[in-house]
């Protein structure tokens, strides 16, 4: 069940990403939300599918991204990797998780990024794109990760509902 939902729920959150939240920017960065999903996806304690999040995130977004096609898969497992462990040391409190994921996150992902465009060689300054687009896209990232994990969290609990004892 999971598996399945995982395609309508990153499909709308990578259409509300490009259609809706690429025009409200601040600075040049913007939001991602498949970040911030396959993040809370990845926090939530019964998830099993996990991985298959990520890869099908990863490959949505690298399908319209003008990217080098293997920057945001490779991003998106290692910042998956980071949640997966970060769970196991901070399980008592997810949300400071995720808040620390989002900020990690969002560096890991921009730097492969400017790394791969530089690899591309295009004209890259580190200081201004650090400035410009990394840092205001972490403080968007930070403000919608609350929403994202509270939606993702009911989804959760709706796809493994907790077993009742009698």
């Amino acid at each position: 069940m999971a598996i399945i939902l995982a395609f309508p729920v990153l499909i709308l959150s990578l259409m509300a990403q490009m259609v809706v939240l690429s025009r409200l920017y601040l600075l040049h960065g913007t939001a991602d939300i498949i970040l911030l999903v396959l993040i809370a996806w990845s926090l939530q304690e019964k998830a099993r599918s996990v991985w298959i999040w990520v890869i099908i995130g990863g490959l949505l977004v690298s399908l319209v991204s003008a990217t080098p096609f293997y920057i945001y898969l490779i991003g998106y497992l290692i910042i998956t990797i980071i949640v997966r462990l970060l769970r196991r040391r901070v399980w008592q409190t997810p949300l400071l998780a995720m808040f620390v994921v989002t900020i990690l996150g969002t560096f890991i992902q921009h730097l492969l990024i400017i790394i791969g465009l530089k690899a591309t060689g295009q004209p890259i300054s580190w200081q201004e794109s650090l400035s410009l687009v990394t840092l205001p896209s972490v403080i968007l990232n930070l403000l919608l990760s609350l929403p994202v994990y509270g939606v993702i969290t009911d989804l959760a609990s709706w796809v493994y509902p907790v077993e009742e004892n009698e």
